[in-house]
């Protein structure tokens, strides 16, 4: 079985309604974190800080890594006739910037509180799970962080996760301010305006990378 790894990060900032989380909106009802796949002999974290540049625009130095914490998700796909083992490796980092500019690919975005987010990402329960333990980190650092540090690196046996429910998502072609979170698209699924030309990111070399690397 063909195995590939990504890497990612759970984006989080400080709000007046409390903690919100980005998440990215891929269409057909598929909501999920930054992330892709690694790159070369690039190390788990500079992967995780170049797509996020490359998918929200956010440069390194407007992200704090919290901690220690890396988790992983861990599923089976197909792709044509092959079972795909895939790996995700996340970290957690903190921001104070609200405006995200979307690749083309992607349809649009929200900062959602955990409720909000755990309803939006019924179908997807691990990742429900990810977004749990990140919000339980940011809560109690010292007593979780100790824990997360001891954490061993994924299992080398995929296992198939179990999702259920359903996400309903606004029919509308343009996202607005809603209740259930902050939607914003650009027409076609572009950047905001005055973005589209907006110089490739570069690989970000300011952060440190954490003790635990894969």
């Amino acid at each position: 079985m063909k195995k590939v790894i990504s890497a990612g990060i759970v984006i989080f900032r400080q709000t007046e309604e409390g903690i919100k989380f980005l998440i990215l909106y891929h269409g057909r009802n598929y909501w999920n974190f930054p992330k892709g796949k690694i790159e070369g002999d690039e190390r788990s974290w500079q992967t995780a800080f170049r797509e996020v540049r490359e998918e929200t625009g956010l440069k390194s130095s407007e992200l704090k890594l919290i901690g220690n914490f890396k988790t992983y998700e861990k599923f089976v796909y197909r792709e044509g006739p092959d079972d795909i083992f895939k790996i995700v490796i996340l970290y957690l980092a903190e921001t104070t910037q609200s405006t995200i500019i979307l690749k083309e690919y992607h349809e649009g975005y929200g900062w959602f509180t955990l409720p909000e987010a755990k309803r939006i990402l019924a179908k997807y329960k691990y990742s429900i799970k990810i977004l749990e333990k990140a919000y339980a980190y940011i809560k109690k650092p010292e007593e979780l962080q100790a824990e997360n540090a001891k954490q061993e690196n994924p299992q080398t046996q995929p296992h198939r996760p179990h999702y259920a429910g359903s996400i309903r998502h606004p029919q509308r072609r343009n996202f607005n301010i809603q209740r259930s979170g902050h939607y914003r698209r650009h027409p076609q699924g572009l950047a905001p305006s005055g973005t589209s030309n907006e110089p490739k990111p570069e690989l970000p070399t300011s952060p440190v990378p954490p003790s635990n690397q894969i």
